[in-house]
């Protein structure tokens, strides 16, 4: 890269991962090949200077649900556009836009809403089924409570829970131990690759930091259509131009049911797929280019 980029572009981490994550690495070396300089800052560093980029990549943010009402305000006052823009960001932040995509025609799991009050009478209505509880802000499993509802200890864990929060209620789907979860990457609303991903024996979170795994997968051609359909309603709902997405979700009763769309800070399996990071440096160099960013 020559000594004066065109370009400088933050990759917005966090402490937990402050700088450029190793999965990432073929795309930002792929960015200085096209004359971008990617620049690891974290995201609520006060020192940061963000009106010294040209636009902000979020990659490892992965820390924003704990400091959520700090991260909404820096989403206000960046001064300068996110690649994928702040008003997805602020939609995609909350998992209730689930049911947002469940109204435009989405096969989304059953999802129901409710307060930490709620909880018990919103259970009881599901007495003997296996139900999977999360805040409808947050990541990583992160207050995460599996239980079969009407037992005893998982009341135990529902009463623990913060007060403060609201929560998706939804079954869980034994599919996920056994067939697995899919996560699809698309850029600039074209399928990448996908991979599979399972949790270790005796647990139910995919996640890499509870053991999980992942493998490359080619998706059916029903699960990568219903993933495409999650993209086209997003867009309905005033969210077009995604420049990355991945859409996870699970093969239940013959049908691809989504679990969560990822356009934040997804971890993107790049490692696996180089020629996918040379295809992410392409877009996001004609974005800059274009200006066809927004603030």
């Amino acid at each position: 890269m020559s000594a004066s980029p065109r370009f400088r572009l933050a990759f917005a981490t966090s402490v937990l991962v402050p700088g450029i994550h190793p999965d990432d690495a073929h795309l930002a070396a792929c960015l200085r090949d096209r004359s971008i300089e990617p620049v690891a800052c974290v995201w609520n560093d006060p020192a940061v200077d963000w009106t010294g980029f040209d636009a902000v990549l979020m990659r490892t943010t992965w820390d924003y649900f704990q400091h959520y009402a700090a991260f909404l305000q820096w989403l206000d006052l960046l001064p300068v556009p996110l690649i994928n823009d702040r008003a997805l960001v602020r939609w995609n932040s909350d998992k209730r836009y689930l049911l947002d995509l469940a109204a435009q025609g989405v096969d989304i799991i059953p999802t129901r809403l409710a307060t930490a009050a709620e909880l018990p009478a919103c259970t009881r209505a599901m007495a003997g089924q296996e139900l999977i509880v999360k805040p409808t802000v947050s990541g990583t499993a992160w207050h995460t409570v599996r239980g079969r509802a009407g037992d005893s200890a998982f009341g135990t864990e529902l009463a623990a829970l913060p007060r403060d929060f609201r929560y998706l209620v939804q079954p869980f789907l034994a599919e996920v131990l056994g067939a697995g979860e899919w996560s699809l990457l698309f850029f600039d609303g074209r399928y990448s690759h996908a991979v599979i991903k399972r949790p270790a024996a005796g647990d139910f979170r995919v996640q890499g930091e509870f053991g999980g795994t992942s493998r490359l997968a080619e998706p059916p051609a029903h699960v990568l259509a219903s993933a495409q359909r999650a993209l086209t309603a997003t867009a309905a709902l005033g969210h077009a131009g995604v420049a990355y997405a991945r859409v996870d979700g699970v093969v239940a009763d013959g049908g691809f049911r989504l679990m969560e769309l990822e356009m934040i800070e997804p971890y993107l399996h790049l490692g696996v797929r180089p020629e996918a990071a040379e295809r992410f440096a392409m877009h996001l160099a004609e974005r800059l280019t274009k200006r066809t960013i927004v603030s």
